[in-house]
């Protein structure tokens, strides 16, 4: 096969695996050439490439384990008698916009954090407020929750 050196060359790939392909044949002779000494490397019993999270899967850490970040929120709120509901569009915008940001399942939390802060500090002290629902607006455009 003919191949060419220089600035006008055509680059081609040699192979089209993923990283994700790539990531799953390590061996520890591979982490040896990477760079780590051996005594560590053979007490690595198993090595296991990890793969980003589905937006599906983002939204089951989000809604359903028993600690679940909403939940958890639901629970918070109810200590001031108020009922916390996130539409189904809010929640699939917070895990977008954790897939955006690249953070996984770690930045759920710190996105749901931005969104309630204000509501959160603003319901004990009004009695008023028995209900909160947010909204796709809210993750979207931090805009202030639905209170009834």
């Amino acid at each position: 096969k003919n191949s060419s050196m220089g600035f006008n060359s055509e680059i081609s790939v040699k192979s089209d695996s993923s990283k994700s392909d790539l990531l799953a044949s390590v061996t520890p002779q591979d982490l040896l050439k990477f760079g780590l000494i051996p005594e560590f490397a053979g007490r690595l019993p198993v090595i296991v490439p990890l793969e980003e999270l589905s937006e599906e899967a983002l939204l089951k850490v989000l809604t359903e384990p028993k600690n679940a970040v909403i939940k958890q929120y639901k629970k918070l709120m109810a200590y001031d008698n108020v009922e916390l509901e996130f539409t189904d569009e809010a929640l699939k915008q917070i895990v977008k916009k954790a897939i955006e940001q690249k953070t996984g399942a770690r930045g759920l939390r710190s996105i749901v954090e931005n969104v309630m802060t204000d509501i959160m500090f603003e319901a004990p002290s009004n009695p008023k407020i028995k209900k909160v629902t947010v909204t796709e607006a809210c993750v979207l455009d931090n805009v202030k929750p639905e209170i009834e």
